[in-house]
């Protein structure tokens, strides 16, 4: 049995950890930071709530969107003006929590919500203003990528379907259209370039297992990717249609990958010493941002050169306060800014958690939601079965909805029995 999360769920699953002390790691002091290339300089974003914050996305004005919590128990969606200035509650489609995942460069964010019963793909106008859901099929959705014409990528479920598959929309997220998958039964959109090339992953349907795919522009002809051994997973697309992710290695392992213009050709980005690395994030110039392990256990972000040349441990770039260490980039523009999470010390190496502990913190994802709830005597399943893992919207039957508080993106879980936890 193994549970595979995508990068940005990967974050969220940490947060979650880190607020229901499940022993993932003591960084309780964790702070968002902004990284100026060019002049070296470290700022730390404002905060809102308890002071947690998680940053998703950035756009070349330094407008920076991601999620914070005001309370250990939910989260809610934020933007930055530009260079990361003062931080602003974009509010939510009518529930109690919502998270940001993408920013474009007119300011327009999209992510995920709850609205009165399920959780929304959401997209908002200009700076971060007036948020809408993105009328996606009916059920659980959710939006991770916006190009400069607000085309919006994502995944949901569609008609008839128990499973999500990757989605794109028109400008200004009108109207919505399946991408389909790579001939497997789920698929998920990460990010979209501005011709409309769409980076994701989906089952294939030999072994069910997860690829990288690519799509023409506007999101037409999906390709596989390939994989570096194992598994492969998209994170990131730029306007030369390089693609990032992360790949399963031979021998064990994961490591970021990137790929040439028009997403030929996977090449390994290697690691800090160790055997993980992630990429989160990539610019035009093909620079990839992320996070490593070293030889020695310590997990450090990381930045490449162009087209991926010379992976480079971020804190030894740029001028850090005393006995603050960057762990995790998760996004990078075109003006020379990177966002990253860092604090007092390092977190401790997981670069493979065990199926139990992953489990558990998916329920403690769950909890974010089920325990405010259990007082209205309403009932709610997290179920993993056929391939998906399921979190649940209100008055959920088993086995129709999917991983979804955290499903900006993906929780994958391969030739898992049924399991149904009732809160």
């Amino acid at each position: 049995m193994r549970i595979i999360p995508s990068v940005k769920v990967r974050s969220l699953i940490l947060a979650a950890a880190f607020s229901a002390g499940l022993g993932f790691g003591t960084h309780a002091s964790a702070q968002t930071y902004l990284i100026d290339l060019n002049s070296k300089m470290v700022t730390a974003l404002d905060t809102l709530g308890s002071g947690r914050n998680i940053p998703e996305d950035i756009n070349d004005a330094g407008q920076v969107t991601g999620y914070f919590f005001p309370d250990p128990r939910m989260a809610q969606a934020f933007i930055t003006g530009p260079d990361g200035m003062g931080m602003r509650d974009l509010g939510s489609l009518g529930g109690t929590y919502a998270a940001a995942h993408g920013i474009n460069n007119a300011g327009q964010v999209v992510g995920v919500s709850e609205t009165d019963d399920v959780a929304r793909a959401f997209i908002t106008g200009p700076n971060g203003m007036d948020m809408r859901d993105l009328g996606t099929y009916r059920g659980s959705s959710s939006a991770s990528g916006i190009n400069y014409a607000g085309q919006v990528v994502g995944s949901s479920l569609t008609p008839g379907n128990k499973t999500p598959h990757a989605f794109i929309t028109g400008p200004d997220g009108i109207g919505v259209r399946d991408l389909g998958t790579l001939g497997g039964s789920s698929s998920y959109a990460n990010d979209i370039n501005d011709t409309g090339q769409v980076a994701g992953s989906s089952l294939t349907a030999e072994g069910n297992k997860s690829h990288a795919f690519i799509t023409g522009p506007n999101g037409m002809g999906m390709r596989d990717l390939g994989t570096l051994g194992g598994e492969s997973f998209a994170s990131g697309i730029n306007e030369a249609g390089q693609v990032t992710g992360n790949a399963d290695i031979t021998g064990g392992g994961r490591h970021a990958f990137i790929t040439g213009p028009d997403g030929m050709g996977m090449r390994d980005l290697g690691t800090l010493g160790g055997s993980h690395s992630e990429a989160s994030g990539i610019n035009d110039a093909g620079q990839v941002v992320g996070f490593s392990f070293t030889a020695g256990g310590a997990r450090l972000a990381f930045i490449t050169g162009p087209n991926g040349a010379g992976m480079m441990d971020l804190n030894s770039l740029v001028d850090l306060p005393p006995g603050i260490i960057l762990t995790a980039a998760t996004g990078i523009n075109n003006s020379g800014q990177v966002i990253a999470i860092g604090g007092m010390g390092t977190i401790p190496a997981i670069p493979e958690p065990e199926i139990s502990a992953l489990f558990l913190a998916g329920l403690a994802l769950v909890g974010f939601m089920a325990r405010r709830r259990k007082m209205g005597g309403k009932t709610y399943r997290f179920e993993i079965r056929n391939g998906m893992g399921a979190i649940p919207s209100r008055n959920t039957t088993a086995g129709q909805a999917f991983l979804h508080w955290a499903a900006d993106k993906r929780f994958v879980a391969i030739g898992v029995t049924p399991l149904v936890v009732t809160f």
